[in-house]
């Protein structure tokens, strides 16, 4: 893999460390972070994210390079401003921290319908499956 979009737990984390570390690889991990904070969706509450990211960042083989979420999906894509908004907020503050092994870079939020309010809220990685594969069946 290039890049592991979804490490929610310390636990995933230091598989991933130790996995690594048996091939001397480090990997770019984004922390995927429960912005709705909805009980049907993997993640991070945001008000965790911090505490989880110091603990990984002492880790040798997993490099935090940035925050991924899904959001709740809304019909108005307006209505997921204040979810990319607080996860922007997220990523500063935990950019402002310069913790070892921890580049964030990227800001992962945003999908066909909201796309464009997420990059207007920071997002540098969107994903958009939907606008280019058409709806699954």
């Amino acid at each position: 893999f290039d890049m592991i979009e979804t490490v929610d737990s310390v636990e995933i984390a230091k598989e991933i460390d130790k996995r690594c570390g048996q091939i001397g690889k480090v990997m770019p991990v984004l922390i995927e972070i429960n912005s709705g904070e909805e009980e049907q969706k993997f993640g991070v509450h945001p008000e965790y994210a911090e505490e989880l990211i110091k603990e990984i960042s002492g880790l040798q083989n997993v490099k935090v390079v940035g925050l991924m979420t899904m959001g709740p999906r809304f019909g108005n894509p307006e209505n997921s401003r204040p979810y990319f908004v607080k996860m922007r907020e997220v990523f500063e503050k935990i950019r402002r921290l310069n913790l070892p092994n921890v580049e964030m870079k990227y800001l992962s939020m945003g999908m066909t319908n909201s796309y464009k309010v997420a990059i207007e809220e920071g997002a540098n990685i969107v994903r958009i499956g939907t606008m280019i594969f058409g709806e699954e069946n």
